[in-house]
């Protein structure tokens, strides 16, 4: 799908979010008993579901691993996440269009 132009007004929320609620909400387990089982600290895992942390590759292969969700998805979260925090401070960054001669 080609969107191009056009202005989705939708801010896309944390991939924690979506693991926190979807995963350890929905199984009934604490941070602590999901870090070990991610194999992780669980300050790792909490920065994580608190948006202090981007979801790193290797997260999201463990959460993929550990709870059948796709690692590609989590990553596609990621990357829409960070596109939105960016295109918001978009006026912060000044860049000069390139002009060929």
């Amino acid at each position: 799908m080609n969107t191009h132009g056009v202005k989705v007004n939708m801010t896309p929320s944390h991939p924690g979010d979506f693991v926190r609620t979807e995963i350890l909400e929905a199984l009934g387990l604490s941070v602590t008993r999901a870090a070990e089982i991610l194999g992780v600290r669980r300050a790792t895992l909490s920065n994580v579901l608190n948006g202090h942390a981007a979801l790193s590759a290797e997260m999201a292969l463990r959460i993929e691993k550990a709870f059948a969700i796709p690692m590609d998805l989590l990553l596609r979260m990621q990357a829409w996440y960070d596109a939105a925090q960016m295109r918001a401070r978009a006026a912060e960054i000044e860049v000069r269009r390139y002009e060929p001669a």
